[in-house]
This record gives structure tokens, C-alpha cells and sequence, in this order.
């Protein structure tokens, strides 16, 4: 959404080599762009970045970013979380969904799940957000202060879906510090 990309950007950027865990993107961006988006992001990554693909099973290390006209789920397989991409999804006002994704993450991950929402317009996020928290996961909202539109984080921290409140800057040092305390999300 408003500001996000730029957002994304700054955080995938600082991710280290090896950083322990799969990361998801969900931004309100249409289809077309996606593919460009991600290879922008791997030019300036240490990271594996790539759309993602129904069917995908979650590595460490891997960026998956929600198509644009897919919602990005996850879903129990075999193996450990699976992704599943589903064209509509009851309420959803968006496509792609935050709240799919991070519902999703709740009932796959509990409180293995990590969050982090983004500056933009609306509340697209929060409600799963709450979830992930309910379950004991860790979840992070991007302050006003840094945030080009203080919406979906604003309706976070509202709510009390947002654990913490970071400024942009803050958040990969406490993505860090979570992914070492709590042992790397799968």
C-alpha cells in the first residue's frame, strides 16, 4: 500500500545472509508489477526473492511475495507449512490480503508466527495481526512517525494487534532479536 514498497525495500535490504527464517510480502500491487518488484529486491538482497507459487514449501533464507491477484496463504502439509495461493476468500477487501496471510500464519505457525505491518491506508492486517498475537506470536507495526500513511499500522497499534511499535529503522534489529529468541520460524 502507500509507502510499503519503499518500506519493503529498506527491510529486505538489511535481512543478513542466512537469516534464519522464510519471509512473506503481501502488498496491495498489482499483478504485472510483481515479477519486476522481486527481481528489484534480489538485486539489493542477500536473500532469495521470487513471487510465490501455489504449492511452495517455505525455506529459510527465501522471500515469497503474494502475486497480485492471489491471496498468499499458508496451510499445514506433510512436511511443515505449505503455500497456497486462493483467488477469493470471503471479506477479503483486498487482493492480495494481509489478513489471509497472517491468519493464516496464526493457525499454521501460532506462536512461531513474527509480523511486521507496514505504513499504508486502511486496516488491511490488522485483524490477523491480532490473531498472530492471540496465539503468542510476535508481531510489530511501523510507527507514525516514519510511515508516509499511518492507516494499517495505526489500526494495529489501535486494536492491540501490534505488539511493539518500531520506527522503520528498528525493525530488522527486532526482527533479529526474535528470530534468536525464539528460534527460527518454519
Amino acid at each position: 500500500s502507500t509507502g510499503a514498497p519503499a518500506a519493503v525495500e529498506q527491510i529486505v535490504a538489511r535481512l543478513p545472509a542466512g537469516f534464519p527464517a522464510p519471509v512473506f510480502i503481501v502488498l496491495h500491487m498489482p499483478q504485472p508489477f510483481v515479477p519486476h518488484f522481486c527481481a528489484r529486491l534480489a538485486g539489493m538482497s542477500a536473500l532469495t526473492v521470487r513471487p510465490a507459487a501455489d504449492g511452495d514449501r517455505p525455506s529459510a533464507g527465501e522471500v515469497l511475495m503474494a502475486p497480485g491477484d492471489s491471496h498468499l496463504t499458508l496451510a499445514r502439509g506433510f512436511a511443515g507449512a505449505v503455500v497456497r495461493l486462493v483467488e477469493r476468500i470471503e471479506g477479503a477487501r483486498y487482493r492480495p490480503s494481509v489478513d489471509a496471510l497472517m491468519s493464516s500464519a496464526a493457525d499454521v505457525l501460532g506462536e512461531r508466527a513474527l509480523a511486521v505491518l507496514l505504513t499504508g491506508m486502511g486496516d488491511d492486517g490488522a485483524a490477523g495481526m491480532k490473531r498472530i498475537r492471540e496465539k503468542g506470536g510476535w508481531t510489530i507495526a511501523q510507527d507514525e512517525a516514519t510511515s508516509v500513511v499511518y492507516g494499517m499500522p495505526r489500526a494495529a497499534a489501535e486494536t492491540g494487534a501490534a505488539g511493539e511499535v518500531l520506527p522503520l529503522d528498528a525493525i530488522v534489529p527486532a526482527l533479529l532479536e526474535a528470530v534468536a529468541a525464539a528460534g527460527a520460524p518454519r
